[in-house]
């Protein structure tokens, strides 16, 4: 997309900047069950990004639940109002919201969700999102809500300019629809990774915000990488179950997990990164760390490689933490996930230079297991 330019943007919410449906998931499964019902995942999935009301009505119907859409509204919004305290900014975003506030880009947020619902949300985040937004937008301040165009052109309005010289980032193939529809230009960030190629009529699609280059759409340039490696929010990934083995100055690990908690890693977490690896019975290592999705089969598999930036003597079966406190580059060749997680000579290097630099190298004495 070079040469293109746009004066404004306008963010999606829920799975772009805020990682809501990893905090609120398993709460339509176990209302189900208390009414004898199975969630139904792929029912699920194509319900994303739509307006509550509408997929409140489709919910009742299609699990034949003995209650009005207004009565299921009722009973389990409560459970995700109590967990959305929880859900927190997803890879990039503050650093993109402070990057273009900074640079007096008028931004708005369009969301689906009413505008009270928007109010909460934000309200826990302490990165000063309100004042950053010079509009904000709930499904019930339009006549239609996405994938109809009517919020994104509302919110070019607002904005005082046009909506086809306006950016939208989206997670949704909901909204990614109803921003093109507008004539807006559209960078997709899909939290369903099983569904990259639905994402077509996006100008850009990317696995993480960390991947967004504002200079391609005539927006300022982000000016905080440092040597190579970009400083991020600390990712902290517990209790993996790990085996080494150790090549030369280097040590290559294999690594297993069932945890899917939300304390785990955002499903929008995609490239290398760098940190420090706590190995149970060994001590603290630094680490570059390859993070991405297997596909091959159908289904989005996490796959991750971690290496060791130093000698380990082998073992296995041990448990070992996660700190991620740097990003170096997205993914290649990911048609083939195993030669897209090779992390290169260059990666080690940078990484481990940029462990010993003051904006790193602070995070180790601070670390959860420090």
């Amino acid at each position: 997309m070079e040469g293109a330019r746009v004066s404004a943007v306008i963010l999606d919410l829920d799975g772009t900047l805020l990682d809501t449906e990893r905090a609120t998931r398993g709460i339509l499964k176990e209302f189900l069950a208390k009414h004898g019902k199975v969630l139904d995942a792929e029912k699920e999935e194509k319900r994303l990004g739509q307006m509550h009301k509408e997929s409140a009505a489709a919910i009742v119907k299609d699990y034949e639940l003995p209650m009005t859409a207004a009565e299921f509204s009722e009973a389990i919004m409560p459970m995700y109002e109590e967990r959305w305290p929880q859900a927190k900014a997803l890879p990039g975003v503050n650093r993109l919201i402070r990057h273009l506030h900074k640079h007096g880009i008028p931004l708005a947020l369009a969301s689906n969700s009413i505008r009270n619902n928007i109010e909460t949300k934000i309200s826990h985040q302490k990165a000063g999102w309100k004042d950053s937004f010079s509009v904000i937008l709930g499904g019930d301040d339009v006549k239609h809500g996405k994938p109809f165009p009517d919020i994104f052109l509302e919110a070019a309005k607002r904005l005082g300019v046009d909506a086809s010289s306006c950016l939208v980032i989206e997670d949704s193939l909901v909204g990614v629809r109803a921003a093109k529809a507008a004539g807006a230009k559209v960078v997709a960030v899909p939290s369903l990774r099983n569904q990259d190629e639905y994402y077509s009529i996006a100008n850009s699609v990317l696995h993480s915000l960390l991947d967004f280059q504002p200079e391609s759409w005539g927006l300022p340039a982000f000016e905080d990488w440092v040597q190579n490696a970009l400083p991020i929010e600390p990712l902290c990934i517990r209790d993996l179950i790990a085996d080494v083995v150790s090549c030369g100055d280097l040590s290559l690990l294999n690594i297993t997990t069932d945890d899917c908690s939300y304390e785990s890693i955002p499903d929008q977490v995609s490239g290398v990164f760098f940190g420090w690896a706590n190995v149970e019975l060994h001590g603290t290592f630094k680490a570059v760390v390859s993070i991405g999705w297997d596909l091959s089969l159908g289904i989005a598999k996490r796959m991750m490689q971690p290496s060791f930036l130093g000698h380990i003597n082998n073992f296995k079966r041990e448990r070992m933490h996660l700190l991620l406190v740097g990003y170096i580059r997205k993914l290649e060749h990911e048609d083939n996930i195993s030669d897209a997680l090779k992390v290169s000579e260059e990666d080690e290097s940078i990484g481990c230079a940029a462990l010993d630099l003051p904006t790193f190298c602070h995070h180790a004495s601070s670390s959860p297991f420090a």
